[in-house]
């Protein structure tokens, strides 16, 4: 069973490549955390969830995963830029607040909502300010080895230096004058030898209120800095895999090998992936389109995009059901459609204690029981095809479907591995969780129309006099829970369980 290897695309070859460790059994992953300033969003879950399910499946193939998780909380700039102001300082000013207790409050909520996602906490989940030493150690590195200059108290990196011994725009496939066209033309003389340089330390202006000593000036760390510094710190000076958005490709990353090797001499990363974005309507999602959902407003319905509340599960369902390197298109309808299949997988893995086994299997059964857990495995070592792993799983569920309905039979091992099988992929791997929870709501919907029937039944009783049908309905009713009152306007009813 499984002999193939496990697959990843590697946006540095472009290409998949077998997985293999530097260190087995040691895997050393680092993905790219939120900058915490505002509410966690779809744009936060699918990186999250992404190699949330890759690191699930490393440790379940036997690896020992180190996974660290980043939270920025300084240096993050507007627009990505070197100019502008930290978003977390801004908010602080707008609201009133100590950067650190913006930091914290989103913090605290992001949290709440990936705990709520079935995500996973990472091993070690590094601050940016609590790495403040390391980073000034990494600029000092940049700065010995001839890759950075100062200007006005400000460190900035040499791109050009750095581009006559090495080569800057290997991940991205840019070059050095795709990215001076694409980079603003500098007013005046400005700080910066070249437009394309970025910032390794920024001295803090008199206003800035998030600032460091250092060597150069009062200030803080540019915004690439703190991955390079604390992937070093906690996965050595090279490690297996280095995840985030596809967005984080240019200039994050790229900047991240630049510093990396301009530091040590060599890249520190072996495997980079990433997840691609998520669109809503065929849109960018943007605050000034008006078209941003945050996760609380998907678990709450509040936002008019919605019909109604999503539960997390569905959420991570629906994301799941893309592959991560595909684009995910978000829309209300393609959300019921995900809350539907989540429920149909749920309500098969729970039915599946209700199947009585028999003396032997019928063809389709014990082909879908011996095949599914190979299938599974074959679509997880192609680079985490989890749209493919949901679609073997919803074979499976029709299985289920007809043995319930007595429509098929299974022998006990069959039963036992088509059982483990799909918990072991829905639950520990896909990290779907909950007992059909998703659609309690139209569950409970459901439940009221039938009592709502069943009442109707004992009024027709009670019309035609037939007091013995219509209390042993009342009974029945109350037995399982239901108290019926009988008022002028008709009866009423409530769960009193």
């Amino acid at each position: 069973m499984m002999q193939q290897p496990l697959l990843i695309y590697n946006t540095l070859s472009r290409s998949k490549e077998r997985f293999e460790p530097i260190n087995p059994p040691h895997v050393g992953m680092y993905v790219c955390g939120p900058t915490v300033y505002g509410d966690p969003h779809l744009g936060h879950a699918r990186p999250a969830i992404t190699f949330d399910v890759l690191f699930r499946y490393l440790r379940h193939l036997g690896y020992k995963v180190r996974y660290v998780r980043n939270i920025t909380d300084v240096g993050h700039l507007e627009h990505d830029a070197d100019e502008g102001e930290d978003k977390i300082a801004k908010k602080a000013r707008l609201e009133q607040l100590e950067p650190m207790e913006i930091a914290q409050y989103y913090t605290n909520r992001y949290h709440k909502a990936m705990d709520a996602l079935g995500v996973l906490r990472p091993s070690i989940e590094p601050h940016a300010t609590g790495h403040i030493i390391e980073q000034e150690e990494l600029v000092k590195q940049i700065m010995d080895n001839g890759f950075a200059y100062e200007s006005n108290g400000s460190i900035y990196f040499d791109i050009e230096a750095y581009n006559q011994k090495y080569r800057y725009g290997v991940l991205s496939g840019r070059t050095l004058e795709n990215i001076k066209d694409a980079s603003r033309e500098l007013d005046g003389v400005g700080e910066k030898h070249h437009q394309a340089d970025f910032a390794l330390w920024k001295k803090a202006s008199p206003e800035h209120i998030m600032r460091w000593p250092s060597p150069w000036s009062d200030g803080f760390p540019g915004w690439h800095c703190e991955c390079t510094a604390m992937g070093r710190k906690y996965l050595g000076r090279r490690f297996d895999i280095h995840g985030g958005g596809m967005d984080l490709v240019f200039p994050h990353h790229e900047c991240e090998i630049a510093q990396a090797v301009a530091s040590q001499g060599e890249p520190m990363v072996k495997y980079w992936m990433h997840n691609n974005m998520i669109t809503i309507g065929g849109q960018k999602m943007g605050k000034s389109l008006g078209n941003f959902i945050t996760l609380e407003q998907f678990f709450t319905g509040d936002h008019k995009l919605l019909s109604k509340p999503y539960s997390p599960m569905t959420i991570r369902f629906f994301i799941l059901s893309a592959h991560y390197r595909g684009t995910v298109d978000f829309s209300d309808e393609a959300l019921s459609a995900s809350e539907r299949g989540l429920d149909r997988l749920l309500t098969a893995l729970h039915d599946l204690d209700r199947i009585q086994p028999s003396a032997s299997s019928d063809g389709e059964t014990h082909t879908t029981a011996t095949e599914l857990r190979q299938k599974c495995y074959d679509a997880m070592n192609d680079d985490l095809a989890t749209p493919q792993v949901i679609s073997h799983l919803f074979e499976a569920c029709s299985v289920v479907n007809k043995l319930v309905d007595h429509k098929a039979t299974i022998s006990s091992d069959d039963l036992s591995e088509l059982a483990e099988t799909m918990r072991l992929f829905a639950h520990d791997l896909l990290g779907l969780q909950g007992s059909q929870n998703s659609g309690s709501e139209a569950r409970e919907e459901a439940f009221g129309k039938v009592v709502d029937m069943v009442l109707e039944l004992r009024a027709k009783a009670k019309a035609a006099k037939d007091w013995a049908t219509s209390d042993h309905i009342r009974d029945e009713l109350a037995q399982a829970g239901f108290e019926v009152k009988d008022t002028k306007d008709g009866a009423t009813w409530k769960l009193n369980k």
